[in-house]
């Protein structure tokens, strides 16, 4: 459990779905978890550093460990209303718009392109952006692996290039939080814009 900046708390963990490690946030202070997954501290570090009580998703393939989190805590999961359809009746999620906002300040962003509920959050408070899978960070922003891209790969990376154009436009964010890869501590925005120049 690191805390890249202040009072956001960043951790990996294997995703036993996909076999490789996903990034994983908790917003301190906001009392608010993006995409968790249980860390190997478990769900104690949690009790001891002030418990959660919110989730938000970036999109719908990211509800990982929620349910433990809402059993555990009785955290509100929140996602984006194109994905609702994913969710079945026993895993209770609140629908959320594209320019709403959510629990701690937190302004909602769609990405688009790689899927309809793909999102990006805008977490002022931190001067931070955390983002779905439109954007990985291994050694350098890029996209994931081209078979996930959807049958017109350069129109799809055209589509997300354009969709974090226009968010690095209206967002003011210094630190990346990427679901994918490790997050971007410093200068985040200047280089989102980079990427998408291409």
């Amino acid at each position: 459990m690191n805390e890249i900046v202040a009072g956001v708390i960043h951790w990996k963990q294997v995703h036993p779905n996909i076999g490789a490690e996903v990034s994983c946030y908790y917003l301190v202070g906001e009392r608010v978890l993006i995409d968790p997954m249980e860390p190997n501290e478990g769900l104690d570090w949690f009790r001891e550093h002030g418990e959660p009580e919110h989730i938000l998703l970036s999109n719908r393939h990211h509800y990982r460990d929620s349910a433990k989190f809402a059993e555990a805590f009785g955290c509100t999961v929140h996602a984006s209303r194109p994905g609702m359809h994913e969710f079945s009746d026993d895993q209770p999620v609140e629908p959320f718009d594209y320019g709403d906002e959510l629990p701690g300040g937190v302004k909602a962003y769609e990405a688009g392109a790689i899927c309809p509920d793909d999102t990006a959050l805008h977490i002022p408070a931190h001067s931070a952006l955390s983002v779905a899978d439109g954007v990985i960070n291994y050694g350098g922003l890029g996209f994931v692996p081209e078979e996930h891209l959807g049958d017109d790969v350069e129109a799809t990376k055209r589509t997300i290039r354009d969709s974090y154009a226009q968010i690095a436009a209206e967002a003011e964010f210094d630190n990346l939080l990427v679901a994918h890869g490790e997050p971007v501590v410093g200068g985040a925005r200047e280089q989102m814009r980079a990427f998408a120049e291409g």
